[in-house]
């Protein structure tokens, strides 16, 4: 078997099994559904990931020391992850096989020729590393561009949900995400791109890419030119990293796709521990370059915030979810917690939120078939970076050891008296005080002299499971809304 046909096999492999990690979050209990499965491993095998957060919060999470072995092999094998094993790479590759399948061999040579333009993604990378850092923007923005959580947001949001809702095969609810446009509109422009130049995002986008391309430079088994070369130049035909095989070759750049072993016709191209002159292991980055990245780091993340975010604190989080600020810097944006979520309350923040809360969890009430489960903690558990900590369901509900702390609370209902409608328009109806799950209720009725029965919240009752709000008859915004009022939210 060619090398090439075992990269194919490996990327299908791997591109289907991101997929099916995602499904099988909301399947039932068949044998092949049964819970267990590592559905984080591919956020968890990202040294990007691993980095950002460990930069941003100062410490390295126990399932994230998986990207340990990613980076390990990486020094050995060079960037065989771009190559062999990630998924976007993968869609990439395909959509770019097809945007250029009919053009000619010198028409192949003449775009996939490297330019200097691609080193853009490593000053993104650095911005982005620089932004985390910062204690003054106390915000992790790497989820939306590293490649793994952007692709697995968009399996979670955009295209399994099309499943869930042809039949519920996949969920057993149909799952509606209101910013899936959003996240429609930037899977097709990273997608569309690929019929301009091949590979566009892994090209000049993917920081993720860009630290595999730092680490190359120490890779030992890597592609090398030999003294059979002939200067044809076929070798540059489907370099999917535009790494110049047929002159000095560019090894940050290389992807590993082994397209040029196949393609030259007089074995002048190996993959070996050999040293070689035809290799330049550093990418082109300039001084220049580096110090407006750098500088774009400190002052755009903190202007960003400044100039595109509302107040943080008035979005209500999942149950478990660490203290906003602690929160800002693990988020990833994976969509992992939304996805698992039984009654698609748990929905992405959108720009209405402010741009750097883009995509990060909130509670929708309004959405999906109820608000927050009482017996139901899947949301902690699934998270990859403990954004949302994992809760037992005797501390969220205040039970046995945690007693004496109460149950978790993720917010606290208000009723807005100029919508209900006892209040407003002496109606009556009681269904928020009907469906409150908390024993004792924390909704009670007065009635008054007519007859008429109002409710109010006792707010030291009152979780903020968002029931209430999802059931309230009102059309349009409830006219009870759960606030982020006493929310439990821990520092670590």
């Amino acid at each position: 078997m060619k090398i090439t046909a075992a990269r194919k096999l490996s990327q299908v492999f791997f591109l289907t099994l991101l997929v099916w990690l995602c499904v099988v979050e909301t399947l039932g209990t068949k044998f092949f559904q049964l819970r267990g499965w590592p559905v984080n491993i591919f956020l968890q095998l990202d040294p990007l990931t691993a980095i950002a957060t460990a930069v941003s919060t100062h410490k390295l999470f126990a399932p994230l020391l998986w990207s340990l072995a990613t980076i390990i092999l990486t020094i050995l094998l060079g960037r065989f992850f771009c190559g062999f094993v990630c998924p976007f790479g993968t869609l990439h590759q395909f959509v770019s096989y097809l945007a250029h399948k009919n053009k000619t061999a010198k028409e192949l040579i003449a775009i996939h020729q490297y330019h200097k333009t691609q080193n853009i993604k490593y000053y993104i990378l650095l911005v982005f590393l620089i932004a985390a850092a910062l204690p003054s923007v106390q915000n992790l923005q790497i989820g939306l561009l590293d490649p793994l959580p952007l692709f697995t947001r968009t399996v979670n949001i955009l295209l399994l949900p099309i499943a869930d809702n042809v039949g519920n095969v996949l969920s057993a609810t149909d799952r509606l995400y209101k910013t899936a446009p959003l996240v429609l509109a930037v899977f097709l422009i990273f997608t569309l791109l690929n019929f301009i130049l091949p590979r566009f995002f892994c090209r000049f986008i993917c920081p993720l890419g860009a630290l595999f391309g730092l680490l190359n430079r120490f890779s030992i088994w890597r592609i090398n030119r030999n003294s059979k070369c002939t200067d044809c130049k076929m070798c540059n035909k489907r370099c999917q990293g535009y790494c110049q095989p047929s002159e000095t070759i560019k090894l940050s750049e290389c992807l590993l796709c082994c397209n040029c072993l196949d393609d030259c016709k007089f074995d002048a191209i190996d993959f070996n521990t050999a040293s070689s002159n035809t290799i330049q292991s550093e990418p082109d980055l300039s001084r220049r370059g580096v110090l407006a990245a750098g500088f774009t780091g400190l002052l755009a993340m903190p202007a960003f915030k400044l100039i595109a975010a509302p107040n943080s604190e008035q979005i209500v989080r999942p149950p478990g979810a660490l203290s906003e600020q602690e929160f800002a810097k693990r988020c990833i944006k994976c969509g992992q917690c939304m996805r698992i979520c039984p009654t698609n309350v748990i929905q992405p923040c959108g720009i209405e939120n402010g741009l750097t809360n883009l995509w990060t969890p909130t509670m929708n009430n309004r959405m999906g078939t109820s608000g927050c489960q009482l017996d139901c903690v899947a949301c902690g558990y699934i998270c990859p970076t403990s954004a949302i900590r994992p809760l037992t369901l005797s501390e969220k509900l205040g039970k046995g050891n945690f007693a004496d702390k109460g149950p978790i609370k993720i917010g606290t209902a208000v009723i807005d008296h100029a919508k209900c409608l006892p209040w407003a328009f002496g109606v009556p109806c009681i269904v928020c005080q009907e469906n409150c799950p908390v024993s004792p209720k924390a909704i009670h009725i007065k009635t008054t002299e007519s007859g008429l029965q109002l409710p109010y919240i006792d707010s030291g009752k009152c979780i903020g499971c968002g029931i209430c709000q999802h059931e309230c008859p009102v059309s349009g915004d409830s006219a009870v809304v759960v606030k982020p009022f006493g929310q439990t939210r821990e520092k670590n």
